[in-house]
Formats: structure tokens, C-alpha cells, sequence
């Protein structure tokens, strides 16, 4: 290749910021999976803009990560145990967030599952369990948050976490890309239903942006890939911060008029093609199962 790739330049340190400072003073913000990983990214970046925090977690351990790094970014935060394929959890954890900070003015519906299986593997319980905590968490948080809202007469603003493959169908994936594309439908859905209360409905996809939380199958695909940079068009991957700046915002009062819109930051990685295709692999042989055996 005799051409000079430059890719994308990197974004400015960590730290820096396009809004203004104390842009959401005054603001809670729950983020769902705001312990860990991404979510923990968006997390501190809300706070470094003068958000109070409410992140919820099923896990105890998770929430005490996220709860020292958003105190370490200068914010107020309140870790809470939820499910949120429990409706009666997920009001309880915005009960304690009212109480804590007042009615949250923006949910970030971050949590989700998600593991690798050929469809034909999959059990009904798996299917039904990654449905359920992304899509119909995602859908009960949502209506959580819009029903107080509505019933206080108050705007806010909800992002959901979404994913590319609810456009292309993520093969090994059947029961998240389905769960995914039901929350984008969602977010177009919602933005229409609820825009007239004031509440805004958006949607957020990240890119590859390797953290010290991946699951065990996206770090398996990352150490089986001998260069991640060169498989990206930008020629690298994102940077958490960078999906911070973007859920801020999306949630800040300078993008009141987008709404029903899903943003991907992925350095246009979902929209790539080939001149020519690759032979094809299947799901199987990719993740090394033998033939399947009913």
C-alpha cells in the first residue's frame, strides 16, 4: 500500500469537554450499568459537567467502581442495586434517587447481555434472558422515567444504548441483535409518543472501545485480531471518553431538537464493505464448535 494512512486524529485528553462547564449543575442523571465499562464512561463525563449521579447494577462490585471513579471526577453519586427486568425494583431505585438528588432529568439505559452463540445452540433461557434485561429493561426504565415526568409536568431526556447490528442483523448474536433492534424501533417510537410531554428520546451505538470491563467474547475477538487499528477505518479504535462526549450532548439543552434519532460513534466502522466479499465462515467454525449434534 503505497498511500499514507493518517486515520482519524485523536480526540483532545481526558478531561476536556465541548459543553460548558456546569451544563447539567442541578441535573441527576441515571445511568443503568454505570459501574463498569462504558457506562462508567458516560457516567463520569456527566459528572464532570456537574451532574449528580444515580448508577444502578445488580452486582455490588460494579457499582463501588463506578461510585470511586465519579467521586474521583468531582461528582455526587448514589449506587443502587436493581434489576431492571424487576419493574418494582427499577421504581424503587428511582424512589432512592428522588430522595437523594430529585427526579433524575435524564436515564441513560446502558445495561444490556449479551454472549456469542450459534442460534442453532441457543437455549430458550438464554434467548429469553438477553431479551429481557435489553430490551424489556430497557422499555421498563424508560417508561419509569417518562411516567414521573409526565406526572410532574417536567421535560427530560432519555438515551438508549443501542448497537449496529439492529440495522444488519449480528450473525452469532440472534437473541442481542434482536433485543437491539427492538430498542431502536424503540427510541423512534418513544420520541414521537412522548416529544409532546417535553421528553426526548435518543439513541447512542458505540464502536469498538476497548476498557478494562469487556466481556470475555469481545477481549477473545480482540486477541484473536493481530492489529485492531488497521480493521477500523478511522486506522484506530475509540476512546471511552469520546462516547461520554457524545451521551452529554445528546442529554445537553444545545440538542433539544434531536430526538428519535440513533448516533453512531463508531468511526464508520458499521458502514464498511468490500470490493470483494471474504469466503465465507460460519458462526460455528469462527467460534471453533465441531458440527452441531441435535
Amino acid at each position: 500500500m503505497t498511500d499514507i494512512l493518517r486515520g482519524l486524529p485523536e480526540p483532545p485528553p481526558a478531561g476536556a469537554g465541548a459543553l460548558p462547564e456546569g451544563t447539567f449543575a442541578g441535573t441527576a442523571v441515571l445511568v443503568t450499568g454505570g459501574g463498569t465499562g462504558l457506562g462508567r464512561a458516560m457516567a463520569v463525563e456527566f459528572a464532570r459537567l456537574g451532574a449528580d449521579l444515580v448508577i444502578a447494577s445488580r452486582e455490588r462490585e460494579h457499582l463501588d467502581q463506578g461510585e470511586a471513579a465519579i467521586k474521583e471526577a468531582g461528582g455526587r453519586v448514589l449506587a443502587v442495586e436493581c434489576d431492571i427486568r424487576d419493574p418494582a425494583g427499577i421504581a424503587a431505585a428511582f424512589d432512592a434517587a428522588v430522595e437523594a438528588f430529585g427526579l433524575p432529568g435524564v436515564l441513560v439505559n446502558n445495561a444490556a447481555a449479551n454472549f456469542p452463540v450459534p442460534a442453532e445452540d441457543m437455549s430458550p433461557n438464554a434467548w429469553r434472558t438477553v431479551v429481557d434485561i435489553t430490551l424489556n429493561g430497557t422499555f421498563f426504565c424508560a417508561r419509569e422515567f417518562a411516567r414521573r415526568h409526565m406526572a410532574a409536568g417536567t421535560p427530560g431526556s432519555i438515551i438508549n444504548v443501542g448497537a449496529s447490528y439492529a440495522w444488519t442483523g449480528g450473525p452469532g448474536f440472534a437473541h442481542s441483535a434482536a433485543a437491539k433492534a427492538g430498542v431502536k424501533n424503540m427510541v423512534e417510537t418513544l420520541a414521537v409518543e412522548w416529544g409532546p410531554y417535553g421528553i426526548q428520546v435518543n439513541g447512542l451505538v458505540p464502536g469498538m472501545f476497548p476498557h478494562e470491563d469487556m466481556t470475555a467474547d469481545i477481549k477473545g475477538n480482540l486477541d484473536r485480531t493481530n492489529d485492531k487499528d488497521a480493521c477500523q477505518p478511522a486506522m484506530r479504535v475509540g476512546r471511552p471518553r469520546e462516547l461520554g462526549w457524545a451521551a452529554t450532548f445528546l442529554a445537553s439543552p444545545y440538542a433539544r431538537f434531536v430526538a428519535g434519532h440513533t448516533l453512531v460513534v463508531d468511526g464508520a466502522n458499521w458502514q464498511r464493505r468490500s470490493l470483494t466479499n471474504p469466503p465465507v465462515v460460519t458462526v460455528r467454525d469462527q467460534m471453533g464448535k465441531g458440527r452441531f449434534q441435535p
